[in-house]
């Protein structure tokens, strides 16, 4: 009996081991990817952030400069797929978070070439509930 027991104790602490490092490897995804230099945090300041704010300027003005809105939106757009890219995705919020970028941002380029400010909006508040403030609520510190 001896031997069963400290076999078991040796699976249950080399399977906490693994959940350790499986937790400390998806922490790693979320920082940096595996081959790009850039930090997630870099992206999401440079590319991101920017490129949202200036798109909520542009959507909400009076008159919308739709040659902005598309710019913004397409580089919103590639941002969901990059986020996504050299394993920087931890989980299925993020994943759906991106994609919410993606599929957001698309609906937003498909408004600017009826230009449908309303639309345009719609799709922006969904892009921000969906994509950023899901993932926020999820994994930013």
């Amino acid at each position: 009996m001896p031997n069963i027991r400290s076999a078991s104790l040796i699976v249950v602490i080399c399977t906490l081991a693994g959940l350790v490092l499986i937790g400390e490897s998806a922490e790693a995804q979320k920082t940096k990817g595996k081959s790009r230099a850039a930090l997630t945090k870099q992206l999401m300041k440079g590319i991101v952030s920017a490129n949202c704010a200036q798109l909520k300027k542009a959507v909400d003005a009076d008159q919308p400069n739709w040659e902005e809105i598309s710019l913004r939106a397409a580089l919103i757009n590639e941002a969901g797929h990059f986020l996504m890219d050299d394993g920087r995705c931890p989980d299925d919020k993020w994943a759906n978070a991106a994609k919410a970028l993606q599929t957001d941002s698309a609906v937003i380029l498909a408004a600017t070439e009826k230009m449908d400010s309303a639309a345009a909006k719609a799709a922006f508040a969904r892009l921000t509930l969906d994509g950023c403030g899901a993932c926020h609520k999820a994994h930013r510190k």
